[in-house]
């Protein structure tokens, strides 16, 4: 099993940041695409950044500017810079990993995990 911990929620007043961090443990053989993604109250989980093993990123075009996603490969651990945060920002914020996983001896590819999420508040 895999687990996912993320941390570095929070309350931030807008024009603030907040550093997010996602840690992943287990069985892992490789990682191929580490992301955030968002949900706000009564609206559908989105995308904000992904991040894949060659170093590519994408981002929401929303957050384009103003968050920054990194990895560890190391330490298996993806973070989100963000910076100049807004109201709009505010959401339960979950990390998304794209992996292989060792289980005795079969390897299983894209499997995908979610984080419990972590609670972005962005006052005004």
């Amino acid at each position: 099993q895999v687990q996912l911990v993320e941390s570095g929620g929070g309350l931030v007043q807008a024009g603030g940041s907040l550093r997010l961090s996602c840690a992943a443990s287990g069985s892992i053989v490789s990682i191929r695409t580490m992301g955030w993604y968002r949900q706000a109250p009564g609206k559908q989980r989105e995308l904000v950044a992904t991040t894949t093993s060659t170093g590519s990123t994408n981002y929401a075009d929303s957050v384009k500017g103003r968050f920054t996603i990194s990895r560890d490969n190391a330490k298996n651990t993806v973070y989100l810079q963000m910076n100049n945060l807004k109201p709009e920002d505010t959401a339960v914020y979950y990390c998304n990993l794209d992996y292989a996983e060792k289980d005795g001896l079969m390897t299983f590819y894209g499997v995908v995990s979610w984080g419990k999420g972590t609670l972005v508040t962005v006052s005004s």
